[in-house]
């Protein structure tokens, strides 16, 4: 069983500016997808750079900002948990109860976005709590199982198939509501058919076991205290980022082919790693990489809210309800947009920081988790 090592959790910065490159990627990210919106129509505003920004935004950003999220969570769940542990205290029951409350943030959130990740977070966070007593190394074979995409690969040895086409109904029913319907009409099917469709989603596009997994090295890598600039840490880190980035270019040349369903988790997972791993070494090798990051950090401490909001912005300028920008902006235009919503988020979070500690939403969450206690 795991014990606290009772070494002091300080603030770690290069995790908020991950968190901000997270959040801001995931920004831009559903505004190449018009947040979900999949028209047929013809796109008013089209640029001749369409599909190439939208491929090289596919590669960078597509299953990698979720997941470094994912793996951020983890981290904050450990820390939270050996604060407590330190104190002598148990904190399984007081993060249940926050992952309820994540759960209620969720639905807000899918009233405007049927994209929500909240929920499903919510669900899967309350499995950290069993594996939060594990000692590393059955975490570590844990880590080592999932990531080896286990649902995907038993498919692809036993030939078995699974039927998707209840998923891709679902999305019919919510992108019509999308283009065609008012707020209320979006509101009420994507609190329907929102957290079903994600899920299946999950399912489909390999994230099942992945999302779990980063959840669980997220927590893994508090244990170790890979976030600190101390002892090897950054040795490893930079050895992570080497192999990672050999094997990002020894896949970029590979085809796929049937064994995609498999490998490709697996590719958007290494290059999650090579992402993780550069920002990590670049942070404490370069004073003016923190410099330029410390915007990020601010964007990140206030991950919840700008999560919110970008739902909200987002969903008003691309919906049909709003400025039904689906069919008006191509690819290009829409990540412009997309761009503009992280510069007026982080004017927000700069001007909210100014005269308070946490976020809006942090600090509401943070309140109801400790509801009761004297923490």
């Amino acid at each position: 069983m795991y014990k606290t090592r009772s070494l002091p959790n300080t603030r770690i910065d290069v995790a908020d500016a991950l968190r901000g490159i997270a959040v801001a990627g995931i920004i831009l990210y559903h505004s190449v997808e018009h947040f979900n919106i999949f028209t047929q129509e013809t796109i008013i505003h089209a640029l001749p750079s369409d599909q190439t920004v939208a491929d090289v935004l596919a590669w960078l950003l597509s299953g990698k900002m979720y997941g470094i999220f994912a793996m951020l969570f983890g981290l904050s769940f450990f820390i939270m948990n050996d604060n407590q542990q330190q104190k002598g205290k148990c904190f399984s029951g007081r993060f249940a109860w926050r992952m309820c409350l994540l759960f209620m943030f969720g639905i807000i959130n899918v009233a405007f976005y049927d994209g929500d990740i909240l929920m499903l977070y919510a669900c899967y966070g309350l499995l950290l709590i069993p594996i939060g007593y594990l000692p590393s190394k059955a975490v570590w074979c844990i880590i080592a199982l999932l990531a080896i995409q286990p649902v995907e690969l038993y498919c692809l040895l036993t030939g078995t198939t699974m039927d998707h086409s209840t998923m891709w109904e679902l999305y019919g029913k919510i992108n019509s509501a999308h283009e065609h319907g008012t707020f209320w009409e979006n509101a009420i099917t994507n609190l329907r058919y929102g957290f079903e469709v994600n899920f299946r989603w999950n399912i489909y596009s390999g994230r099942l076991t992945q999302l779990l997994c980063l959840f669980i090295l997220g927590m893994q890598l508090g244990r170790q205290r890979m976030f600190y600039s101390e002892g090897r840490n950054l040795k490893i880190w930079h050895i992570v980022l080497c192999i990672s980035t050999a094997f990002v270019i020894g896949l970029s040349f590979v085809d796929f082919g049937a064994i995609e369903m498999w490998l490709k988790p697996i590719y958007n997972f290494i290059i999650l790693l090579m992402i993780v791993s550069a920002v990590v070494s670049a942070w404490y090798a370069f004073e003016g990489v923190r410099r330029v990051l410390h915007h990020l950090c601010i964007f990140g401490r206030m991950s919840l809210t700008n999560y919110l909001l970008q739902s909200i912005i987002g969903c008003a300028i691309f919906c049909g309800y709003g400025l039904a920008c689906y069919y008006k902006l191509g690819i290009t235009y829409a990540v412009m947009v997309g761009i503009g919503m992280v510069i007026v988020q982080y004017c927000f979070a700069r001007f909210w920081f100014s005269s308070h500690q946490r976020g809006p939403l942090e600090g509401l969450w943070r309140k109801l988790t400790w509801i009761g206690s004297h923490h």
